[in-house]
C-alpha cells in the first residue's frame, strides 16, 4: 500500500482524523500566500499531542535561516520541505544548518524539469514532484494549485533517494496515478478540500479508504 502525506492541515481535528485513517506524513505550510498557511503559534499547538510512528513535515518557499529557526524552536517538525526555487546548494546548507531532513519539491511540465531534478539527489533525503504551473495562470502557488503532470513522464526514472507523487490527486484518480508512474508515496492537499484551505474529514477519510484499496 502506498503511503500518504496529507498537507496543507490546519487544525487539530483533521491531523487527528488524518493520523486515524493511516497517513504517515503530516504537512503544515508556513507561506502566507497560501490559504492553507498556519502561523507557528498555531503549529505548536496543532502538533502540541505527539503522534507515534508519523512524520510531520513543515513546507517552506524560500525560506530564511531566520524564519526555519523561529519556526523550529516551537514546531517539532521532522522533514523540512522546500518548495521554492531553492538552488542545490542552499537546499545542502539548509539540511546541515538546521540537522533536519529536507524534502526538495521539483515542479514538472516536461522531461527537462527530470533531469534538473538529478542536481538535487545529493544534497536532500527525499523529492517531491508537483505540477508546474503555467505562467499565464492566475495567483499560481508554488504548490497545492490542484493540477496534474503526465505522471508517465517519471514511470521509468530510478532515483537515489525516496520520492513523492503530487500534484491534482484525488479519490478518483490516485489509483491510476500509483499504477502509472509507480510512485510509493503520495501527496495530496487540494483534493482533500470543501474550499482552498479547509479540509473535509469526509474526503480524508474516503481518499485513504480508497489507497487502502490499492493493488500496486
Amino acid at each position: 500500500m502506498a503511503k500518504v502525506k496529507i498537507c496543507g492541515l490546519s487544525t487539530k481535528e483533521t491531523v487527528l482524523t488524518a493520523v486515524k485513517a493511516g497517513a504517515k506524513y503530516i504537512g503544515l505550510v508556513f507561506y502566507p500566500p497560501s490559504p492553507r498557511n498556519v502561523t507557528i503559534n498555531q503549529a505548536a499547538e496543532i502538533l502540541a499531542t505527539p503522534y507515534q510512528d508519523i512524520l510531520t513535515v513543515g513546507v517552506f518557499v524560500n525560506p530564511s535561516d531566520a524564519l526555519l529557526t523561529n519556526v523550529l524552536k516551537v514546531v517539532n517538525l521532522d522533514v523540512i520541505q522546500l518548495h521554492g526555487n531553492e538552488d542545490p546548494e542552499r537546499v545542502k546548507y539548509i539540511s546541515t544548518r538546521f540537522a533536519k531532513s529536507v524534502m526538495k519539491a521539483i515542479s514538472v511540465s516536461d522531461v527537462s524539469d527530470l533531469n534538473k531534478a538529478k542536481e538535487y539527489e545529493s544534497v536532500c533525503d527525499m523529492l517531491l514532484f508537483d505540477a508546474k504551473a503555467p505562467i499565464e495562470m492566475h495567483n499560481a502557488l508554488p504548490g497545492g494549485n490542484g493540477l496534474v503532470f503526465d505522471w508517465k513522464l517519471i514511470a521509468d526514472y530510478q532515483w537515489n533517494v525516496p520520492w513523492m507523487l503530487s500534484g491534482g490527486l484525488h479519490a478518483k484518480n490516485v489509483q491510476e496515478a500509483i499504477k502509472i508512474s509507480g510512485a510509493k508515496i503520495v501527496d495530496i492537499s487540494s483534493g482533500l478540500e470543501s474550499e482552498p484551505g479547509n479540509k473535509d474529514i469526509s474526503m480524508i477519510e474516503t481518499f485513504m479508504k480508497v489507497i487502502q484499496e490499492t493493488k500496486e
